[in-house]
């Protein structure tokens, strides 16, 4: 139906109003996307700007299958390349932190996507593997958080191992905790 409706439009050439909840419905058809929340706007932009850069952590957390992985905790003082968990798990850091004060809370935005296993990187602990054919899904625990990591390629990790990871750089996002909303400043 998604693909008729979409067919439609494109031949019609003429501006359709559609209204969903289904994020994949509004990825796969849309030009434009408002993303709202309690009737306010949070973003507005195309779909692939939404998934890029959410410019908030509703949006982030709303847009994407797996959704975006959110871990609070501040850039180290000493080491403004590492950011650490609050449950102490250090994480690596690309972006320029932009207008963040030192010790404030942030949060550290990573797609599933976007780790990778590695020879040597952050150790994390298998929880939940699911393959589906073209990929894999895996929640992870790094420290006291379970992460969602997403592998198109087949991996052979079971429930209780444990693997490192590193991610593919720039890929972080930051936001501040207080508001939810992206960090300005913060791009790679």
């Amino acid at each position: 139906m998604r693909a008729e409706i979409k067919e439609l439009h494109q031949r019609l050439k003429i501006t359709t109003v559609y209204v969903t909840h289904d994020q994949t419905e509004a990825m796969t058809m849309a030009d434009r996307i408002v993303v709202m929340r309690d009737g306010i706007v949070e973003q507005i932009g195309t779909p692939l700007e939404i998934y890029d850069r959410p410019a908030t952590t509703f949006v982030a957390g709303f847009i994407g299958m797996p959704p975006m992985n959110l871990l609070k905790g501040r850039i180290q003082a000493d080491a403004p390349s590492i950011f650490r968990t609050n449950s102490g798990v250090a994480m690596p850091l690309s972006l320029r932190p932009g207008t963040a004060d030192p010790g404030e809370e942030l949060i550290y935005g990573i797609r599933p996507e976007q780790f990778v296993i590695a020879d040597e990187g952050t150790p994390a602990k298998i929880v939940v593997v699911e393959p589906t054919g073209a990929e894999t899904q895996v929640v992870a625990r790094i420290g006291e958080e379970n992460v969602n990591m997403l592998s198109r390629e087949r991996i052979a990790v079971r429930p209780g191992d444990t693997i490192r990871f590193a991610l593919r750089a720039p890929s972080e996002h930051l936001f501040l905790a207080a508001t939810g909303r992206r960090l300005p400043g913060a791009d790679a």
